[in-house]
């Protein structure tokens, strides 16, 4: 296990290295730049369109219904261990990268919802299908179907192997494992190798619960998320807060931890540069993996919505990176410093979700049991609807690339008993495949973004100025509804 360890490292630093961070952070700066800072100036407005969902779109499930399904594939075990994980790694500098990183990233997935919804295609049987492959072969042509195959490919593989199971399961297990069994005193054996009872719990409750859901489809998945995102996300933010203001006289000395960190300052070995890039390096790919911009797979879920409007689509989606990363992950960041984890974690070699259970342990005047408890809940509902999603892009993504229902529901049941071993494997080894894996997939989609990011642009200042005469159809209906019933009010 040591050896595949340190293989699966070399193949990690090597495809995470600086040409990647840099496709990545590029894309995203490039982006903002020709689109003129609209993640910041629409965020308003991005924030409105999500909670009110368009009249008499196309599509087969509402806008909050996609971006739900998104959300769920989002926030998960990245906006609570892999935070930790990142800041461990990393230092504390890893969570400003992380945000900037997510700033940049919000214009990133502000393109990839609206070139889904302009490329998608609707099946014989009603279903709307759109997704980096797509808007890779109709948009940049089909002389590029490779590159969207090799995307449809990676993103199968993610989804089986990477951040739809394997680490999605394990983070479930190991939060359940520390509450219920922190001492291992109920033990089975399995491949050798002896577990918690509560492990192997886990596992069999979460492959039958997903089974339960990811055979209704699409419409399934997005009935339960938008149910059980929201809540768990306000929940989750709830607790954070009330950590941060009990502790608010350590925030000042953690920020200034994180800017002295993120620029190498607090560098204990390998020097200033070699600090910053770690912090970077890991801020980055941490981030990228609990928000998505720039993976392309936030698109699949968004090609599903009820809109007639890709740039309104567009919107509603960069408000996923904008919920997931600057506002979750940094408030999991900052209880994680406030509190006194980190340098606990340092110091005992925590790693993983026990850091932050360290954190919402110790953060608030409440039996020590509770916070974990409160954490669990959290960590397990985060993760479970992270399993739904990704079940869902896996899907589309084997459906394009192999055009076969038949090979989808084979799928679905590797995808199934994934989740059923994912808590066996270590901690380490799940992250590192989850990272490789990612990084493959968001290739070929930043190329299509790079390729086609005038038709973004065009696409964007046509919607605008419509909106702006008065011209897009979903306001013009509603114009007419209001005055129909000022008219019937007045007679």
């Amino acid at each position: 296990m040591a050896a595949l360890n340190d293989v699966l490292s070399s193949i990690d630093e090597f495809v995470w290295g600086v040409p990647l961070i840099v496709l990545i952070m590029g894309t995203g700066i490039y982006l903002t730049v020709r689109l003129g800072l609209l993640q910041f100036r629409k965020l308003g407005k991005a924030l409105n369109y999500m909670v009110h969902n368009e009249e008499g779109g196309n599509g087969e499930v509402s806008s909050f219904g996609a971006l739900c399904t998104a959300l769920a594939a989002t926030i998960g075990t990245g906006n609570i261990v892999g935070v930790a994980t990142a800041v461990v790694a990393g230092g504390p500098g890893a969570l400003f990268w992380m945000v900037i990183a997510a700033c940049f990233g919000m214009a990133t997935k502000y393109s990839e919802g609206l070139l889904a919804v302009k490329y998608r295609v609707k099946q014989e049987d009603g279903r709307y299908l759109g997704g980096p492959f797509y808007y890779i072969e109709n948009g940049m042509g089909s002389k590029w179907r490779w590159l969207a195959k090799c995307f449809a490919f990676f993103a199968t593989c993610v989804g089986l192997m990477g951040i739809g199971t394997f680490t999605q399961v394990n983070g479930i297990a190991s939060a359940t494992k520390g509450f219920f069994d922190p001492d291992m005193a109920y033990k089975v054996s399995v491949f050798g190798t002896d577990y918690s009872i509560v492990t192997v719990i886990t596992a069999i409750v979460v492959a039958v619960l997903v089974a339960l859901v990811v055979i209704g489809g699409i419409k399934r998945i997005a009935n339960v998320s938008s149910v059980i995102v929201p809540f768990m996300a306000v929940a989750y933010v709830g607790v954070c807060v009330a950590i941060l203001i009990y502790n608010y006289q350590n925030i000042p000395a953690a920020i200034s931890e994180i800017l002295a960190s993120a620029f190498g300052m607090r560098a204990v070995g390998g020097g200033m540069l070699g600090a910053l890039f770690i912090a970077m390096q890991k801020g980055v790919a941490r981030g990228i993996f609990s928000n998505e911009s720039g993976l392309g797979s936030a698109p699949i879920a968004a090609a599903a919505a009820q809109t007639k409007e890709p740039v309104r689509q567009g919107l509603v989606s960069m408000t996923g990176t904008f919920i997931d990363t600057v506002c979750i992950c940094t408030m999991t960041g900052l209880t994680i410093m406030v509190t006194g984890a980190y340098d606990i974690s340092i110091e005992k070699g925590l790693e993983g979700v026990d850091v932050t259970a360290q954190a919402f342990s110790g953060g608030l005047p409440w039996a020590s049991g509770v916070g974990p408890c409160i954490l669990m809940i959290c960590l397990a509902f985060f993760a479970f609807t992270t399993i739904l999603g990704w079940d869902y892009y896996s899907e589309r993504s084997l459906e394009y690339l192999t055009g076969s229902m038949t090979a989808v529901k084979v799928y679905r049941w590797l995808y199934i008993f994934a989740v059923l071993i994912g808590p066996f494997f270590t901690v380490s080894a799940v992250w590192t495949i989850a990272d490789i894996f990612n990084a493959l997939m968001a290739l070929p989609n930043l190329i299509a973004l790079l390729a086609l990011s005038g038709v973004i642009v065009k696409e964007t200042r046509s919607y605008f100025e419509r909106l702006d005469n008065g011209l897009v159809a979903e306001h013009i209906k509603r114009e007419k509804k209001e005055k129909k019933a000022e008219a019937m009010q007045n007679a």
